[in-house]
């Protein structure tokens, strides 16, 4: 463990006290919200990424470690394990020099050198390794009998057992992978026969970039290309630099031995070593890559999760359509569904008791505001509403993966009657009402502000969205007595089976009255409730702390608190305090715990949230037709890449402002700019129809 600390805190630039005692927290079933936020005297104040990041390089450490056994077992039952190779083995800290350890011990297929070992040629390889000026008699291993017939077949053969000793040379296997990292090149072309079909790819029919330079954005998409049969790649370093680097690293001089070795290095690095390391690099390229899209995703999809919510409102939700018309929900201030319609308000398709109807609703329920989903017919569905001239907000929402949340098993099971369209407009309403709240119902890969999500590693992809949500969920803090199970799966400690043994025990027995009631929940142990009991908030219980991010375990500070300036526990919440942190760390409790308690006591239960601001597109752009160059234009961005920024002007696509537009510095990544759900103003700078580009610019 101390070496693995010790090479975890040098990589993350911390003290290894920190790793061992974050690794012994997450050995005792800790979740990484819970560290951050209640164990930070333990760790010395690390947050969730560092917490995360020795979480993740811990796992790759034990990976290696079942690697290892694996493979002192393999070399155990074949007798090969001696104990200079187990000691190489057990000191391996990387695994790419555990594989170049195993690789000449590794199961072989019938390779050409285990064919000339089988003719009796291994002396001759080895006589001719040694490199010596004395002339070598490979005439003495000519055997027709074995299929040696003449000389040049025995050289042949001698220099097939070199070539596959060079290619498993760790020296040689490490110096052309440097060398491919430092000098590589990333070439793709299209396949011929379907240049037509492959029009999307078209800048990468004849592409050819430094592989060091490539970002990965590009990377994924060639290699999508590739998937998709439409391109060939190739990842290459210069052939004759590589050759030369491993003839320096082999020959000794110039000889008959040597002029053979040189003809070995050159077989072996284009039958052998190229073709293994490109692979290698190949997959450590796609890695890098996944790692970046993913990362990308990750970025994008915290500011959607965190976006401000409208609050506790009574809404009246659109899923708009033509011809099949609206789907309308009310929901009360809950979000809970009151009534649903059908209703016709667009176009030629309106009409006026629809019309009408929608009026009666708004009064009838006392609607607060609109939702309207921004998909087919939204603009048009916002325009009518808006004619009406009804004194309510019209607020368009993102209806990404609305459809998805419609037909799964959650919904079925709350609305096991409803249409799936009435659902979606449920979904909708709940949206602007808490976008967490409802968006963890969704498959996180569905929700649309992803780059080549289906491309990427998928089970990277979900441990590293998984982690997303879970620190959105903790950072706000969810109400036991209202949340639904998805949410609650989300709160440290608990996951899907305990979320629906909550909901389970609320629907039987009424709502939770304080956070003890929880340890009554079925399965829910000490363990649990430690992790996920400063998460959980009960508004109007028995003590306004429940309602705070205050920990159970820290309550008896606050009472010593309310015990010093002799007041109660409601004198002292929702105020601030003049104290001395410093008077109330004992045991456990550090300076920082207090800190944090005071800091709660003054604001309980805050939400980190922003506030909501309302947004409104052009009224005179609904299409692309619509679009001008040189319009300036109110836009909501919805994505961010490596590359810009995605934005939607309210012309159902989205439109791409390059990085070199977003701001009239210099930046690398446009996250220093830009983000998710950002309200910005937009300039059009092209539109390509055909092509669907629409490109904007932001500085213009």
């Amino acid at each position: 463990m101390s070496k693995i600390a010790q090479i975890i805190a040098g990589e993350l630039n911390i003290k290894v006290s920190q790793v061992e005692k974050t690794l012994s927290l997450l050995k005792e079933g800790a979740t990484v919200p819970f560290i951050a936020r209640y164990r930070k005297e333990v760790t010395g104040d690390l947050d969730e990424v560092q917490i995360t990041q020795i979480r993740d390089l811990m796992l790759k450490f034990e990976e290696l470690e079942k690697r290892k056994k694996a493979i002192v077992k393999s070399l155990e039952e074949r007798d090969l394990l001696s104990a200079e190779l187990k000691s190489r083995i057990e000191a391996c800290m990387a695994l790419t020099e555990l594989e170049d350890i195993y690789l000449p011990y590794k199961p072989k297929k019938r390779t050409r050198a285990l064919i000339a070992r089988e003719r009796g040629l291994e002396p001759l390889a080895l006589e001719i390794l040694k490199q010596l000026d004395q002339k070598i008699d490979s005439f003495k291993y000519i055997n027709p009998a074995k299929e040696v017939p003449n000389n040049d077949a025995a050289l042949a053969g001698a220099r097939d057992i070199i070539a596959e000793a060079v290619n498993e040379d760790a020296s040689v296997r490490q110096l052309v992978r440097k060398l491919f990292l430092e000098h590589a090149t990333v070439a793709s072309k299209v396949v011929k026969s379907k240049k037509e079909e492959a029009e999307k790819f078209k800048d990468y029919f004849d592409h050819s970039e430094r592989l060091s330079r490539v970002p990965a954005h590009r990377l994924l998409a060639i290699m999508r290309g590739v998937n998709e049969k439409f391109l060939k790649m190739s990842i290459r370093s210069d052939e004759d630099r590589t050759v030369g680097a491993i003839k320096h690293h082999y020959l000794k001089g110039y000889n008959f031995s040597t002029k053979q070795i040189g003809l070995a290095i050159e077989d072996s690095y284009k039958r052998l070593i190229a073709p293994s390391i490109e692979n290698e690099i190949t997959a450590l390229a796609k890695e890098k890559a996944d790692k970046e899209a993913i990362e990308v995703f990750a970025k994008n999809l915290k500011e959607l999760l965190l976006a401000a919510p409208f609050g506790e409102k009574k809404v009246l939700a659109f899923d708009p359509g033509f011809r099949t018309g609206a789907k309308v929900a009310a929901l009360d201030a809950q979000g809970k569904l009151l009534e649903y319609s059908n209703l016709f308000i667009v176009d030629e398709h309106a009409k006026k008791a629809d019309l009408e109807k929608v009026r009666d609703l708004c009064n009838k329920y006392k609607i607060e505001v609109i939702a309207v989903g921004n998909g087919t017919a939204g603009r048009e569905t916002e325009a009518a509403l808006k004619a009406l001239n009804l004194g309510i907000d019209i607020i368009m929402v993102d209806e990404n993966g609305a459809s998805i949340y419609s037909a799964s098993e959650a919904a079925r099971k709350e609305f096991p009657d409803l249409d799936l369209t009435v659902r979606g407009a449920v979904s909708i309403g709940r949206r602007l009402q808490d976008p967490l709240a409802e968006l963890v119902k969704i498959d996180a890969k569905s929700i649309g502000v992803g780059q080549y999500q289906h491309d990427v590693d998928q089970n990277e992809l979900k441990k590293g969205l998984d982690d997303v949500v879970m620190l959105c969920v903790n950072s706000v803090g969810v109400n036991l007595n209202s949340a639904s199970s998805q949410l609650l799966t989300y709160v440290s400690g608990i996951g899907p089976k305990l979320a629906e043994n909550i909901v389970t025990h609320r629907s039987k027995l009424g709502s939770f009255r304080n956070r003890e009631e929880l340890k009554s929940v079925s399965g829910l142990g000490n363990k649990a409730f430690e992790q996920c009991a400063g998460f959980l908030r009960i508004n109007d219980g028995d003590t306004p702390l429940d309602k705070s991010a205050v920990h159970p375990e820290s309550y008896f500070v606050v009472k010593s608190i309310c015990k010093d300036l002799n007041c109660s526990l409601k004198d002292i919440v929702g105020h601030k305090l003049n104290i001395d942190p410093k008077k109330y760390i004992q045991g456990s409790v550090g300076l920082q715990t207090v800190q944090d308690i005071v800091k709660e006591l003054e604001k309980p239960g805050r939400d980190p949230r922003s506030t909501f601001k309302s947004f409104s597109f052009d009224e005179n752009v609904h299409t692309v037709d619509d679009l001008k160059r040189g319009m300036k234009l109110p836009g909501i961005i919805t994505n961010v890449t490596n590359f810009g920024a995605f934005v939607d002007v309210g012309v159902h696509q989205d439109c791409l402002v390059h990085i070199s537009k977003l701001c009239k510095r210099y930046i690398s990544d446009p996250n220093e700019v830009v983000r998710v759900k950002q309200q910005v103003e937009v300039t059009v700078l092209e539109v390509d129809a055909k092509r669907k580009r629409i490109s904007l610019s932001m500085v213009d």
